[in-house]
């Protein structure tokens, strides 16, 4: 690239900005690492979106995060890595591969595993490269070169590794166990994959008839259909009211078997009759019991939650087909005591929607707890892995105290295999990386793995792991900064830190910024079935990538929701318009000054003072970057080139522009260019594109910003006394203008000023700086004087160091005048009140530093001051009304 612009349109178009940029980004290698193996290494791999469809507003949000960074810390001379990459995302994929089919009236078993596989890959190359458009129309400066995808080679062949070696470490193994069951899907489900929701329902208050004919027992059950699966009745040990009837069977209505009635102290007596009955195949905790007496389970459920062979006459219907069938034949049987409606919290699949059924199964499990246990034991280390915002990490170290195994097998075709083998013959079982030798003889696992096992591994498999000697993993593993919502701390952020913890020896990640969720203006969380999702490629084509980067960037603070609003995209947008007209005007007075300083005795008190603002503003930039508090860097960036740069240093710089003296005219221009250039690479990584444009436009040989040094911290620059100074002219120059508005005498009104300095080096001051009053006050007539006599009919204000007076005597109301002043009064009052209580508040005085002391010591004498004044001045006032 090279700089080849040359011209700005007079009117700021994002369209003709953002077009064609990205791709001359991309063409010119710049988004891929500087190779320099002395620059210190800053590496985000970034969160792989889904392959089942299009980036959403979380996506946006989560990446602009994530590519400020990587472009900052690019800018700093870090040597950068932003590596893109994509998730099969097994269920999810599936399902929307089996959606599709059903459209065209065909299911996956029409088309049979490798077919259908097929299909999957094509749904996956279509959306990928939608997805890359995407991250193109973000801005997002990923290299390409290294993209993953979690089902490629590379990639399988680490999954296939982590699952051998943790099997034969004895923490991945095979049971039968209660899972929860997605009934469409055909597939198990973790526990972080179940969703629960408030569901309608009913007690079944059944009666069970003791086998020897004495009488009969109470059971409630919310499930009837699956009474054909109960094997006892259970209350807890010691129960006084059940003592006499525990060791007794009862008949199971509608099925005639014999249960015993046992003692567990699962149950809970205060809980309803006290007494439960155990269907063993169909609750996790009634397994557990049943495990405990050794009891038979009975599984009556197909996998398509239709009941099965078990259910007797009820074989074949849907699960709440039979619950209702069950219900009804209780009841005209007498069997049925009450039925009690009831509300209650049901678990849903994530992905499906359905109702999960828990279900007897074999699946392969990870033993948890002795890998939660290594990293809450590294989390008390310097290599622990830190949360921002802090609170975040109690809510990882909680779950990962309460972990229970985690299912990572499931019945799809969509995924990585799970590399076990089952001997035709013998029935023996094979793990591992690959298949056995005389492979014709054995049948692998049918199953796939869990989405979550091979992202679990993607901040190093990524990077070329498990060879451990690839340069990529070398270089850039740990990486530094994982950004993702806290809706998935669980699902990934706690998996990918015990997975790297297992096979790396450290933390997969040095920080982990936390944000929230993006949810509509009134607060909702944004879903299909509320209609109020919107598409950030939408906004984009409105407002244009840098307007939503930076509504995204300032709309929350760390780990909190934000709203979408266009309201505040639109903001942004203007905030970009007055950057566009700004920097033209600044280059249109350019000729071919470069971007520097001039001479320090070429400096007049506005120039010192915005380049000492200016240090400030990186300063504090840099500090809160550094803290991932990005809201108050666009607010310190905000402030700086909105309020100081363009309403206040570009207009006092017109005078001198417009003067004879070409000395300062030349110094003018070059602090001008040197600002401008220090906003556009203070808001490159924010909002790349605009920033790109006006700097190529800009006199100077720059191939681009995203490579141009981002500004640091300069000593020399930090002028305290001319900020001071500056600061007096400023509150001058607003005072007049805020009479003038309260007066209804606009600036193309020429009128009388007088200032009273309140001492010499105010005088002086004031005096130098009168071209500038007159450029922004418009006076008729200018006074400046120690002794000046207030006139008996003006408008006035106090401002630290002086006091004005614009005499209107024609537009002046006494009375109006009378109540300005007391009012302001007022404001003064309340901060005196304000200043004094902090300085009375003994926790305050000593615990703040002596210079913050001073600076409020001093705030108080100047309120004070301003008091005695705008009192006489209400005095001064009242005597002339009278």
């Amino acid at each position: 690239m090279s700089n080849q612009e040359t011209t700005m349109a007079p009117k700021y178009d994002h369209n003709e900005v953002e077009n064609g940029r990205y791709q001359q980004w991309v063409d010119a290698g710049l988004f891929k690492p500087s190779g320099d193996q002395k620059a210190k290494p800053y590496s985000i791999v970034i969160p792989p979106p889904n392959v089942t469809g299009k980036l959403h507003l979380g996506h946006a949000w989560d990446t602009t995060l994530q590519d400020i960074l990587i472009r900052q810390k690019r800018m700093q001379g870090f040597d950068t890595l932003y590596l893109p990459g994509m998730d099969h995302a097994g269920i999810a994929t599936q399902a929307k591969v089996e959606a599709k089919l059903r459209a065209e009236g065909k299911t996956r078993f029409d088309l049979g595993r490798d077919d259908f596989v097929k299909e999957v890959w094509k749904w996956k190359e279509e959306y990928a490269q939608i997805i890359r458009s995407q991250w193109a129309k973000m801005g997002l400066s990923l290299d390409y070169s290294r993209e993953r995808f979690t089902l490629d080679e590379g990639l399988s062949k680490a999954v296939r590794k982590v699952f051998v070696d943790l099997y034969n470490k004895g923490l991945i193994y095979r049971g039968e166990y209660i899972i929860n069951w997605d009934p469409e899907l055909q597939t198990a489900l973790s526990d972080i994959e179940v969703e629960h929701q408030d569901d309608a329902g009913a007690f079944y208050h059944v009666k069970y008839p003791f086998a020897d004919g004495s009488g009969f027992i109470e059971i409630a059950t919310t499930r009837p259909e699956t009474m054909p699966g109960d094997v006892a009745i259970a209350v807890y040990p010691g129960d006084e009211r059940y003592q006499d009837v525990v060791g007794k069977e009862v008949i199971l209505p509608l099925f005639g078997r014999k249960l015993p009635i046992i003692e567990d102290h699962y149950v809970d007596p205060e809980f309803g009759t006290g007494m439960v009955k155990i269907t063993p195949a169909h609750d996790p905790n009634d397994f557990k019991v049943g495990n405990r007496h050794d009891l038979e389970r009975i599984n009556v459920m197909n996998a398509d939650g239709s009941m099965n062979e078990n259910a007797g006459k009820y074989a074949g219907m849907d699960r709440f087909a039979a619950r209702k069938a069950i219900a009804q034949d209780l009841k005209e049987q007498g069997y049925l005591l009450k039925e009690e409606p009831i509300t209650h919290s049901v678990g849903h699949s994530e992905r499906s929607g359905v109702q999960v059924e828990p279900r007897l199964s074999t699946q392969w499990f990870v033993k948890m707890q002795p890998l939660a246990e290594m990293v809450l034991k590294n989390q008390q280390t310097k290599g622990k892995v830190n949360f921002v915002p802090e609170r975040f990490e109690n809510t990882f170290e909680q779950w990962m105290s309460n972990v229970h195994d985690w299912v990572i097998s499931r019945q799809l075709w969509w995924g990585h295999r799970i590399p076990a083998w089952y001997h035709k013959q013998t029935g023996e079982m094979y793990v591992g990386e690959t298949a056995p030798e005389d492979a014709q003889n054995w049948e692998q696992d049918p199953d796939v793995l869990d989405t979550w096992f091979s992202s679990a591994l993607w901040p190093f498999s990524t990077l070329g792991w498990p060879d451990e000697e690839s340069s990529d993993f070398k270089r850039y593993f740990p990486t530094n900064a994982l950004v993702t919502g806290y809706d998935i701390i669980f699902f990934w952020v706690a998996r990918m830190v015990f997975e790297g913890l297992e096979f790396t020896g450290e933390r997969p990640f040095k920080d982990v910024l936390i944000h929230g969720l993006m949810r509509d203006e009134k607060g909702r969380k944004m879903s299909k079935s509320l209609g109020n999702g919107i598409d950030p490629m939408d906004v984009i084509d409105k407002y244009g990538v840098d307007a939503l980067r930076w509504f995204l960037i300032t709309g929350s603070a760390p780990g909190q929701d934000t709203r979408f609003s266009y309201e505040k995209v639109s903001a942004a947008w203007n905030f970009i318009n007055k950057i566009w007209n700004a920097s033209r005007f600044v280059i249109m007075n350019l000729e071919d000054t470069q971007p520097q300083l001039p001479a320090v005795e070429q400096l007049d008190l506005t120039d010192q003072w915005i380049l000492s603002e200016l240090n400030t503003t990186v300063e504090n930039v840099l500090r809160l970057s550094d803290n991932y508090e990005f809201g108050e860097v666009g607010r310190a960036l905000y402030n700086f080139v909105w309020n100081e740069f363009c309403d206040w240093y570009i207009e006092l710089s017109k005078a001198t522009l417009n003067g004879d003296n070409e000395q300062k005219k030349t110094a003018k221009r070059q602090v001008l260019a040197y600002i401008l250039d220090q906003i556009l690479r203070l808001l490159h990584p924010i909002m790349p594109f605009v920033t790109e444009k006006i700097w190529l436009t800009m006199p100077h040989t720059g191939q681009s910003l995203v490579v141009a040094e981002y500004p640091v911290v300069h000593k020399e620059l930090a002028q305290p006394q001319a900020v001071e100074q500056m600061q007096t002219v400023i509150e001058l120059i607003q005072a007049i203008r805020q009479i003038r508005s309260q007066a209804n005498a606009p600036l193309a009104n020429p009128i009388d000023i007088l200032i009273k300095p309140q001492d010499e080096t105010k005088l002086s001051l004031i005096n130098s700086s009168q071209e500038y009053i007159e450029r922004l006050g418009h006076p008729k007539q200018l006074m400046i004087a120690l002794d000046l006599q207030a006139p008996k009919l003006a408008m006035s204000a106090v401002v630290d160091g002086a006091e004005i007076y614009i005499p209107l005597a024609e537009l002046v109301n006494l009375e109006e005048e009378i109540q300005r002043q007391e009012k302001e009064l007022a404001k003064v009052r309340k901060d005196i009140d304000f200043l004094t209580g902090k300085l009375n508040n003994q926790g305050f005085v000593a615990h703040a530093p002596a210079q913050v002391i001073d600076q409020q010591k001093a705030k108080l004498n100047d309120a004070r001051k301003r008091q005695t004044k705008i009192q006489a001045r209400i005095a001064e006032l009242k005597q002339n009304d009278d």
